[in-house]
């Protein structure tokens, strides 16, 4: 069987188009990181983690105290909520504040918990 100089290019071609597709699949993520605090799950601990400690505290607390409290609870996972800041905190408040509209503050959350 003979073949032409283009037949074997087009082989090359389809060879090295599945190298490199195969290349891709193996770098691109599949599986989450331990430490990746971006999932659902991990959101929904962190505000069970704020929710709880907001329950524990008088109710008068501003963002940085409440963000200052959550980090040094024992329950507060530095290594997996790594990226866990003042910003991230008024995130996952909002999120709350939407789901449960009518808390506006972290004074409302307290008073609701503790109802």
């Amino acid at each position: 069987m003979d073949f032409s100089l283009s037949t074997w290019m087009m082989l090359v071609f389809v060879i090295g188009m599945a190298l490199s597709f195969w290349k891709l699949y193996a770098f691109m993520p599949n599986k989450h990181l331990k430490d990746d605090d971006t999932t659902q799950e991990s959101q929904n601990e962190l505000i069970d983690l704020i929710l709880h400690v907001i329950k524990e505290s008088d109710g008068e607390l501003n963002e940085k105290e409440l963000h200052d409290k959550v980090k040094g609870h024992e329950n507060f996972d530095i290594e997996h909520f790594w990226r866990f800041n003042e910003n991230k905190l008024r995130q996952l408040l909002n999120i709350h504040y939407l789901k449960h509209p009518h808390t506006q503050s972290i004074k409302d959350v307290h008073k609701d918990l503790n109802t």
